[in-house]
């Protein structure tokens, strides 16, 4: 068995790949949702989490979940509502209470049709809201 620092490298390393994965984080950093420091606060969240999971016993993953909403609603002022919430919250549970072999795979959704981001430019521009979803989709809105 690993020594418990080799194995919050071992947790450490997993958030930073999986986070990297993360669509809806990386949707806000990339549109500066955080504002002009959200590359740091995207490079600080890994820290925060490992830190949550030291400082909390047997966390369950709606716990982790309510952590990361409202990190991302007070850093990123953002809602995500398309599910990555839970697949991420689930991810990391698992990487803290296993053996990390390679971190789980968070699957992104995949971008709604050309159309639909048209109609959503569109709408912005015009200051009215974008068109809700369709086939199912969920948008990753910015919180005003």
């Amino acid at each position: 068995m690993a020594a418990p620092e080799e194995e919050e490298e071992r947790f450490a390393r997993g958030v930073t790949e999986l986070l990297a994965g993360w669509e809806a984080l990386q949707l806000a950093v990339a549109q500066g949702f955080g504002g002009p420091e959200s590359p740091e606060k995207a490079a600080w969240l890994p820290r925060a989490i490992l830190q949550f999971f030291r400082q909390n016993a047997d966390l369950e993953e709606e716990e982790v979940e309510d952590f990361l909403a409202e990190v991302m609603d007070n850093e990123f002022d953002t809602a995500v509502e398309d599910g990555s919430l839970q697949q991420v919250s689930r991810a990391l549970v698992s990487l803290w209470g296993s053996p990390i072999q390679s971190p789980p795979t968070v699957t992104p959704s995949l971008p709604p049709s050309q159309e639909g981001a048209e109609q959503e430019e569109e709408a912005m521009e015009c200051g009215d809201p974008p068109p809700p979803p369709s086939d199912g989709w969920t948008l990753v809105r910015r919180r005003r």
